[in-house]
């Protein structure tokens, strides 16, 4: 399958995210509240373009079956990830206008405009592996550390654990590799290349943003006066 092969290609990446400080963090219940602060307000930024490719799979649709496929990821994403984050929030003491119009990082910008634009270039494929390597290995990394003891039960992180190791999201997992497979078959290599690169970029991107988080970053290193909000 396609997705046997994107995951052999990306595994490197994907193994230092559990690996990462930030997401290790999480799963020993050690994670600073102002770096999990942070990454929330720049992760709810991000679903709101998330949403975004959603919405331009629905209008690229080849069929009714995908069409539907991408509006139930959007409206799922809207409705409860999202919601997860909203409560998240309030627990933090901060306000939804408040992480509506947090400022995004420049990892983040560089990511979603990088999503967006392989979105609106690509056809229905290239929607999909846009924001696969997002939700598959976030599932991945929920289902590793919810096999952690105790991790699930935390009393401030393990809301966040099993939301991504839960059956539904899970299963919506399954069903983007399963679109990715379907979109993929038969495609020439040149094609199948094209799709990997972008799934690997974003996974990349994915290990930068658990970066950017942790030092809490809104630019990349360099002097101290790009970090300065604007």
């Amino acid at each position: 399958m396609f997705t046997d092969r994107l995951y052999d290609r990306a595994k490197p990446i994907w193994d230092e995210y559990l690996e990462h400080p930030f997401v290790k963090g999480i799963g020993d219940g050690s994670l600073d509240l102002e770096k999990f602060k942070f990454f929330m307000e720049q992760d709810y930024l991000y679903l709101v373009d998330y949403c975004r490719v959603f919405a331009l799979g629905s209008g690229k649709a080849q069929s009714l079956e995908t069409m539907t496929f991408f509006a139930e990821m959007l409206y799922s994403t809207l409705t409860e990830e999202m919601e997860l984050h909203r409560k998240y929030a309030g627990r933090l003491g901060i306000s939804k206008e408040e992480l509506e119009h947090a400022k995004p990082s420049a990892t983040l910008l560089a990511y979603t405009s990088y999503m967006l634009n392989k979105a609106q270039q690509g056809a229905e494929a290239e929607v999909v592996a846009c924001v696969l390597a997002c939700t598959w290995s976030y599932n991945v990394i929920g289902l590793e550390l919810a096999e952690k003891n105790g991790a699930s039960e935390h009393e401030f992180y393990g809301d966040w654990i099993k939301m991504y190791a839960s059956d539904e999201f899970t299963e919506l997992a399954e069903n983007m590799k399963d679109l990715m497979n379907q979109l993929a078959d038969n495609k020439p290599e040149r094609e199948k290349v094209h799709l990997e690169e972008i799934f690997l970029h974003t996974s990349k991107f994915e290990y930068l943003f658990w970066e950017m988080a942790y030092k809490q970053k809104m630019w990349m290193e360099g002097p101290h006066f790009l970090n300065t909000k604007v």
